[in-house]
């Protein structure tokens, strides 16, 4: 009998039972006999398929041959391991196969298998925790204290099986570690809060343990503290005595701690104080504390419990009113005067420590708020104006410095991740051209281990038709190209056979002009050819060349008897500086035919600015069904004659360009010197993420800011998009970016009172948030340009006969005022 052919029907067949029944049966000769087989027919099939959907039902099959015949622990942990097994469907019953399998080995063999498998787990692939967990259980062995193990098991946990949770062995040992545990920031969900809670009611967690642990994790985490952990706190609902004892824990929650926790932590200190069980010292630092919060919501639930705790226990009074100064100082009128109003109320009882601060705060208040307490505590004299900050441009940083050798380069390359920045995409593709035309022979060596054995799916192809169009699927796959020409040569092959492939989107035309410059190297490596140098590598970080490295370049390829590819000199020509003197295209044209038309672009002026204007329209979102108002842009037309690629990218096809692009950070650099175009390519898309938390896009306005050329309505539209945005960090980018065109007097004031007036009446952005953006770029020195935007932009916002004045007026007129 061949025992490895025999093996190998069950393998193809996909029976997953049949192979376990078959290398139950085989003697240690044969077991032998098929392990020295399975490592060499798992690469070939791996190399010699398209992908892993085309052997799929193998995987498992595999999977069981290899735990049941291989000999040593450490063989078959890493067969359980190997990367080819990650696509492959997992079910109940295989876990029961491989448990099977294992416990067929001796119990000391089964605890060095469980060792290693735990050390291997990695988030979030969970896949073989529950094999570790059977077997530690099994074995009575040390659960592993690392966040991973932790992580598998607080995934088991649901309302529908926490008894069976109580009862499990691991119970014990990890319950204790639950609120310090690194693992819970992944897996505290709405549901597993739930289920804490009826294990705390069934009396198997300690009711003060998950309180404390709930509060010193929301402590511990301050500011990124989970709003999981509130809704579990909430859930178990402390009464007085279990809040009083943790009144403090609760005062030290105000300061940092997010919104949601913060407001759980007023609601129950307010319980306590109108129960006459909150010390006078804690009253004085919880209001204290809350006054210096940027939430409007909690400055406003402040003054209302100062007047209830002062109408309750006059000795509070002065206490109260220290906060009330400090609620004096924010910058926000409607607070403010909510302040000044219990101020004037509680005048007649305030002792001198009160009345001075209040007197001291109300100095700096607008003029007739100032006479109120002027009024209510003695004459208050206003303050002079604190002298404007200097507005100064932030510097452009510089770009990365070349990457200096073969081993370098496939360094780089092999960190590689979704989230790379762009001028870490051109360092790396410019370092990958130059070290394959230099040392080839070296940097295919170094490249080897990255991509060997080749899989399709490792390189961008995958189900999904955009996949292999990300960009750092788009370095990988040019890596490849020239790493093994042949191998890439059959994902090209393969990609264009996708039947999904002609219906896939269109990415917005920046991120085309990327994808033209990686596609050429592509096909360049693929045809056994190398490219001396990019012409279109960033010398700035703005993304510009500089003209004369452009030359030096173009030598470079003349030299080397290179064409230059057709998308990397577009690019270079719109990288060029618009103020290249005509010494340049004198030098360019003596050059190469490329250097001929260089000379040709920059003799014609380079690219004529577009007329870009602007509307807000109805726009529905890929994945939403709601509708939402957003601005777009149009582009007209250029002189005819231009390259494509620079015509793509000044008029927009919205046919085409159906997809939604997270790479907005990467468009300024494809034309640094016509910021008003990209500027209209932003508005695309910047308004569809203007609710999302960490969507990290606004920083495109940062580096647009920096570059070149007009800025007018678009510019306009991006930036006020920018300040509407939800999340505060994406906020500060857009003032950024307002503060650097202010620093360089290039700020479009005019048409930023515009847009501020348009996307606030059709409801794109929120006015409170626009106007804080505001008081933030005039504090920090650009108070002329915020003068002239809010000034332009009130009367659009004023209320008409009969209308209630819109939310968020009074603080962009006090924000005004302030700028004036």
């Amino acid at each position: 009998m061949n025992v490895w052919d025999d093996l190998v029907k069950h393998i193809q067949a996909g029976d997953t039972g049949g192979t376990v029944a078959f290398v139950t049966g085989l003697g240690a000769r044969e077991r032998r006999v098929v392990a020295g087989e399975l490592p060499g027919y798992l690469a070939a099939r791996a190399r010699q398929t398209g992908g892993w959907w085309e052997w799929h039902d193998e995987l498992s099959p595999l999977l069981m041959a290899g735990t049941a015949c291989l000999s040593g622990a450490a063989a078959v942990a890493g067969w359980l391991f190997r990367r080819e097994f990650r696509w492959r469907t997992v079910h109940r019953r295989e876990t029961e196969y491989v448990l099977d399998l294992l416990r067929a080995r001796p119990e000391a063999w089964q605890a060095d298998v469980a060792r290693r498998m735990a050390g291997r787990l990695r988030l979030p692939d969970l896949r073989h925790w529950p094999v570790v967990a059977a077997l530690v259980r099994d074995l009575g062995l040390e659960p592993p204290g690392d966040d991973v193990f932790m992580a598998g098991w607080l995934l088991t946990i649901h309302e529908h099986n926490v008894d069976e949770v109580a009862a499990d062995p691991l119970f014990p040992h990890l319950a204790p570690r639950i609120f310090t545990t690194g693992a819970l920031r992944q897996t505290l969900t709405f549901f597993r809060v739930g289920a804490l809670g009826l294990l705390t009611d069934r009396g198997a967690l300690d009711r003060a343990a998950v309180i404390d642990g709930a509060l010193g994790r929301l402590l511990g985490d301050g500011p990124s503290a989970l709003p999981e952990l509130v809704r579990l706190h909430e859930r178990l609902d402390p009464d007085l005595d279990e809040t009083a004892a943790r009144a403090v824990d609760y005062v030290r929650l105000l300061p940092a701690a997010p919104l949601v926790a913060a407001e759980a932590a007023l609601e129950r200190l307010r319980r306590l104080e109108a129960a006459g069980r909150l010390s006078p010292g804690l009253f004085g630092e919880a209001v204290e504390a809350l006054a210096f919060r940027p939430e409007k919501k909690l400055l406003r639930a402040t003054v209302s419990w100062i007047g209830e705790a002062v109408a309750r226990a006059p000795e509070h009074t002065d206490t109260g009113l220290c906060a009330l100064a400090a609620l004096l100082t924010q910058d926000a009128l409607a607070v403010q005067e909510r302040a000044v109003r219990l101020a004037a109320r509680l005048a007649g009882q305030a002792g001198e420590t009160g009345r001075e601060a209040i007197r001291d705060a109300a100095a700096g208040l607008p003029a007739e708020l100032r006479e109120k307490i002027s009024a209510a505590y003695g004459r208050v004299a206003a303050e002079a104006p604190p002298e404007p900050p200097a507005l100064v441009a932030a510097a452009v940083p510089a770009p990365p410095p070349p990457i200096a050798s073969p081993g370098e380069l496939a360094g780089e390359i092999a960190s590689v991740r979704w989230d790379i920045r762009p001028e870490r995409f051109e360092r790396i593709l410019a370092g990958l051209v130059e070290q394959a035309h230099r040392e080839p022979d070296a940097l295919r060596a170094e490249l080897r281990s990255w991509w060997h054995p080749f899989e399709p799916a490792a390189f961008g192809y995958r189900e999904y038709a955009d996949g292999y169009d990300r960009s750092h699927m788009l370095l990988c796959r040019t890596a490849l190209a020239f790493a093994s020409p042949q191998d890439s040569r059959t994902l090209s092959a393969l990609i264009a056979g996708s039947p999904r492939r002609s219906g896939r989107e269109e990415p917005p035309a920046p991120g085309r002009v990327y994808r033209r410059r990686a596609h050429e190297l592509i096909a360049c490596f693929e045809a056994g050819e190398t490219y001396p140098v990019l012409l279109a590598t960033p010398t700035s970080g703005t993304g510009h060349v500089d003209p004369e490295a452009l030359l030096e370049r173009l030598r470079r390829l003349e030299e080397a008897g290179a064409r230059a590819l057709p998308a990397d000199l577009c690019q270079a020509l719109l990288r060029l500086p618009r103020s290249t003197g005509p010494e340049v295209a004198r030098a360019a044209e003596t050059i190469s035919e490329a250097g001929r038309r260089v000379a040709a672009w920059l003799d014609g002026g380079g690219l004529p600015d577009p007329v870009v204007t602007c509307e807000v329209v109805t726009y529905r979102t890929r994945w939403a069904t709601h509708w939402a108002c957003v601005p777009q842009a149009a582009m007209s037309p250029p002189l005819p004659g231009l390259p494509e690629p620079v015509a793509d990218l000044c008029t927009r096809d919205p046919a085409r360009e159906t997809g939604l692009s997270h790479d907005l950070a990467w468009w300024p650099a494809v034309m640094p010197s016509h910021r008003e175009v990209v500027a209209a390519h932003l508005l695309q898309e910047l308004p569809v993420f203007m609710e999302e938390n960490g969507a990290d896009q606004a920083g495109a306005l940062i580096r647009l800011a920096h570059g070149d050329g007009p800025v007018g309505t678009a510019t306009a539209h991006a930036l006020v998009c920018g300040m509407g945005h939800r999340d505060p960090a994406e906020r500060a980018c857009a003032v950024e970016a307002l503060l650097t065109l202010a620093a360089r007097d290039q700020a479009p004031a005019a048409e930023l009172a515009e847009a501020v007036t348009e996307l606030v009446r059709t409801g794109v952005v929120k006015l409170n948030r626009v106007t804080e953006a505001l008081g933030d770029a005039a504090r920090a020195g650009a108070h002329a340009a915020v003068w002239t935007v809010i000034a332009g932009a009130l009367p659009g916002l004023l209320p008409g006969p009969g209308e209630r004045p819109r939310a968020g007026l009074a603080d962009l007129l006090a924000a005004g005022a302030g700028a004036g």
